[in-house]
């Protein structure tokens, strides 16, 4: 259980003045156990989504509920649901939440739920009622005492500490632009490349470096030798941290390259499943790791035999599909080789798919770039 999780739980009994074990309180509610699931996205390394949808599927549900039903379990009981329309509505207003979907209204949240939190047999957590919906009624009481209004607290609580994690990497920005030493830009942005670095921060940073290393590269370009044209590298961003993207977090013009950011895990599995979602064509693994590019490559290697039981087609399918490792190692050199404007270039990016992930507005540090 969280820290926080367990503060909100312990502070809602004693404003009830009911004497109570927390540990045997939550573990009988597998309503706070799935919230305490969902909600690692607010320490610095977790490798968990945020799952706004999820969570908010549920607060826009309990929302409504505790100002209709909370501690009225017989007239809820007769209750059919509340419009999707409304729920839809009010979440979409949410922090984060203009451009969820409805997927965690419809099926996801009771997928995770009764594969993670309780058996197969198990109740839905969300009932589906033809366009509306509710929460059973077996996971909003623990012992006759109704758990929604501590379920609102936690996500409330939860919401408000990503909202303090999201500003801070912004707060960052704007006294970087601010700073006057390039020397000293460039050391503040590598502290933020690092292993613990959130996957989405680390995915930022990484896209401005190569934007900015790449961009000075000119190649020649054309169908014939004789309508050859100069153009320069430029290097796209995809989608959104986590977006369902097949395998392609960057894309590099006029060349066609594929890069897709990933970490050092036991299993490379998840390297050769980024392959296969792309037919095996050639992709640029951007690695959040300070191991040795040579070390991973062999590794690597090692890892497709073995996959491949001996058998040459598999083996060469992989290995060739590997176009180039970059580690933090890289990413930091480059980074050391910007000049001041390139500098200044890469945290206008970093502030601007920033704002883009997080759906945030742009204010003043945009202001100052559009000004130079």
């Amino acid at each position: 259980m969280k820290d926080f999780i367990r503060r909100i739980i312990v502070e809602a009994f004693q404003q009830a003045d009911i004497d109570f074990n927390v540990d045997s309180f939550f573990n009988n509610s597998p309503l706070l156990r799935y919230l305490d699931l969902k909600t690692g996205a607010i320490f610095g390394n977790t490798k968990a989504r945020r799952s706004l949808a999820n969570i908010y599927a549920i607060y826009s549900i309990l929302h409504f509920y505790s100002n209709d039903f909370f501690q009225k379990p017989n007239k809820y009981k007769q209750f059919v649901g509340y419009d999707y329309t409304k729920l839809f509505a009010f979440f979409r207003k949410l922090y984060g939440g203009e451009k969820l979907q409805n997927h965690a209204l419809n099926s996801r949240v009771n997928g995770e739920f009764r594969n993670k939190i309780v058996p197969e047999t198990g109740n839905d957590l969300i009932i589906i009622n033809e366009g509306k919906y509710a929460i059973h009624i077996e996971y909003l009481y623990v012992d006759n005492f109704d758990v929604s209004k501590i379920a609102l607290r936690i996500i409330e609580e939860y919401i408000r500490l990503l909202v303090s994690k999201d500003n801070q990497l912004l707060t960052d920005i704007k006294e970087l632009i601010k700073m006057k030493s390039v020397k000293k830009k460039r050391a503040k942005i590598s502290e933020l490349l690092n292993e613990q670095s959130e996957a989405r921060i680390f995915e930022i940073i990484s896209f401005s470096i190569l934007k900015n290393h790449y961009k000075t590269t000119k190649i020649f370009f054309g169908y014939s030798p004789e309508k050859l044209q100069k153009q320069y590298l430029t290097l796209y961003k995809t989608g959104r941290t986590n977006a369902n993207d097949g395998g392609i977090d960057f894309v590099m013009r006029p060349l066609g390259r594929f890069f897709q950011v990933t970490e050092v895990i036991g299993s490379y599995d998840k390297y050769l499943l980024d392959i296969d979602k792309v037919m095996h064509f050639p992709i640029t693994f951007v690695i959040k790791t300070l191991k040795d590019k040579f070390s991973i490559v062999a590794q690597l290697d090692k890892y497709i035999k073995q996959k491949s039981g001996g058998m040459k087609i598999i083996r060469e399918r992989y290995q060739q599909a590997i176009e180039e490792i970059i580690t933090i190692n890289e990413l930091k050199a480059w980074l050391n080789a910007l000049d001041s404007q390139s500098i200044d270039e890469l945290l206008h990016d970093i502030n601007t798919y920033y704002r883009l992930e997080l759906n945030l507005p742009f204010t003043e540090i945009d202001d100052y770039f559009y000004q130079q």
